[in-house]
């Protein structure tokens, strides 16, 4: 094997490990902020789980030089949304409602915005951290997220503004309140180890499928240490758009 064939090979696999990283821990900010983030707001318990999808390499010389560890496995949260289906606006889906029963679901919106926003916080943050590099207004803010894998959650995070603002303003507003509401629930300290372990957890892992008891009692866990736990920065500077 020449120099060339394995730096190539060292260059890879450090891709691989790095994109396996960063896809369990998005993962993990979903599931922590919909179990921990709905359990914090009072709301209900809801359904979801972890599956786990996994992609050969299709080039085979690439495959045969880097063996099985170039195989790519990528990690989705399933199901986890309070509001099953969206309406076609906010104000005719509660016109019959009681002031508590608005209440009720409006928040119940507002959990689903932020937990769909965790995930590439999540991923954005962890990067920045691994780079010792400060998360502030130069570097990350709404727009950015798509750059951590967060096109899918911002297009859904459009839907929902859709059904429940009407100008433009106020959905630039919002959608910054919501971004800075997922990372204040990520940049808990007791959040933050959550979210690691449970990255820790998907990656290491050999099941297709981690069901819904299962994330919770990792998420719960505090007597697991994450073993890719980093320490906080003292201070964040943040802003967002839309």
């Amino acid at each position: 094997m020449n120099k060339y064939t394995h730096n190539f090979i060292k260059a890879s696999r450090l891709a691989h490990k790095e994109l396996s990283r960063r896809n369990a821990i998005h993962e993990a900010g979903h599931a922590a902020a919909i179990y921990l983030g709905n359990k914090q707001k009072g709301l209900p318990p809801v359904y979801f789980r972890i599956t786990i999808n996994g992609i050969v390499q299709s080039d085979s010389q690439s495959k045969r030089l880097l063996g099985d560890i170039y195989d790519t496995y990528i990690a989705k949260v399933e199901g986890g949304r309070l509001v099953q289906n969206l309406p076609t606006s906010f104000a005719a889906a509660t016109k019959d409602f009681s002031a508590a029963q608005k209440l009720a679901y409006e928040t119940a919106f507002e959990a689903d915005i932020i937990n769909l926003l965790a995930g590439p916080v999540v991923e954005a943050k962890d990067v920045a951290m691994r780079n010792d590099e400060r998360v502030d207004a130069g570097r990350i803010n709404v727009n950015a997220l798509q750059y951590y894998d967060g096109s899918y959650e911002l297009d859904v995070v459009r839907e929902y503004f859709e059904c429940f603002f009407d100008h433009e303003d106020l959905k630039k507003r919002k959608i910054n309140e919501f971004f800075l509401a997922a990372f204040a629930f990520v940049s808990d300290y007791s959040n933050w180890s959550a979210i690691n372990r449970l990255a820790d957890h998907i990656l290491a892992d050999d099941k297709l499928i981690i069901d819904c008891d299962e994330i919770i009692s990792v998420l719960e866990d505090e007597s697991r240490f994450p073993l890719t736990d980093s320490v906080l920065p003292n201070s964040m500077s943040l802003s967002g758009g839309f």
